[in-house]
């Protein structure tokens, strides 16, 4: 089967958009893929092969990362990240889309939710952040300090890639050359860390579990068992707090679900999206 691929920069909100869009022949229906914190639309590259035989495939590179723009004026809220991509969306003639959220982009996916009801059907979050509170103000304060982001730059490179990726992939026998070099890549332009101080001001608090009762879309949490970023009790939580929402273990897996198992979540969301139904109980998945 061919597909149309496209891969640009738009710009949307005010900031430069980079988004890859994969075009079925046939289905009406697309999924828009949104990554994690300090990772980009390569973190999908194995899950969007599998999404994009069954239905149109949008990956965003969330300002500041991956190959969009690190513009220090720009307010990067979670809300208006959502409103970005929304926007997007809607530039591209697409009014409707499921959101699939991994990690950070969870949080974004569950905004778009609760603020941008008629845009969004269906919510697929894989090991999503939940229940995070808002920087506190000496850390907020600490970033109006100039040359403050060196410390952020430091700071996150201090661990290193491979051992932070040996922090969230379960079977470390996954982590090769090219995942190095996928993760490695942000480091590597300093406009990145003046922005990400300007997210640590931004970002208010995650939803509470009152604004996540109010989300009514059907929801699929799709878990790793050994996620040590975002723990299973986070998930747990969160399908207790989302009225209509399933839970799938994902065995012997961390925190990169779509690196590690990305054949287990592309026929979740397949059975998912296209039932409309959920999956009715809590189910623990192995390979």
């Amino acid at each position: 089967m061919e597909d149309v691929t496209f891969a640009r920069n738009k710009t949307i909100n005010g900031i430069d958009l980079y988004y890859e869009h994969y075009i079925h022949p046939s289905s009406a229906r697309t999924v828009v893929l949104l990554h994690g914190f300090l990772s980009s639309t390569f973190s999908f590259r194995h899950l969007i092969p599998l999404l994009k035989e069954d239905y149109n495939v949008i990956s965003v590179d969330l300002p500041p990362f991956g190959k969009s723009g690190k513009l220090p004026s720009f307010t990067y809220s979670y809300r208006n990240l959502a409103a970005t991509v929304v926007e997007l969306m809607t530039s591209l003639g697409i009014p409707r889309f499921d959101v699939v959220g991994h990690s950070m982009g969870g949080q974004i996916a569950l905004n778009i939710l609760l603020h941008h009801p008629r845009n969004a059907g269906n919510g697929i979050l894989l090991c999503s952040s939940g229940y995070l509170k808002k920087a506190k103000l000496p850390l907020i304060l600490s970033s109006y300090i100039p040359y403050f982001h060196i410390y952020v730059k430091f700071h996150l490179a201090k661990s290193g890639v491979k051992q932070n990726l040996q922090n969230v992939v379960y079977d470390h026998s996954k982590i090769n050359d090219e995942m190095l070099l996928g993760y490695l890549s942000p480091f590597l332009e300093d406009g990145i860390f003046k922005a990400l101080t300007m997210m640590i001001r931004h970002r208010e608090g995650d939803l509470s579990a009152e604004e996540l009762h109010r989300i009514m879309a059907p929801c699929l949490l799709i878990w790793g068992e050994h996620d040590k970023v975002v723990p299973l009790s986070v998930g747990k939580k969160l399908k207790k707090d989302l009225e209509n929402s399933e839970l799938v273990i994902l065995k012997e897996t961390g925190h990169l679900v779509p690196e590690e198992k990305p054949e287990d979540v592309h026929r979740l969301i397949k059975r998912f999206i296209g039932s409309g139904e959920l999956l009715n109980t809590t189910a623990n998945v192995s390979r």
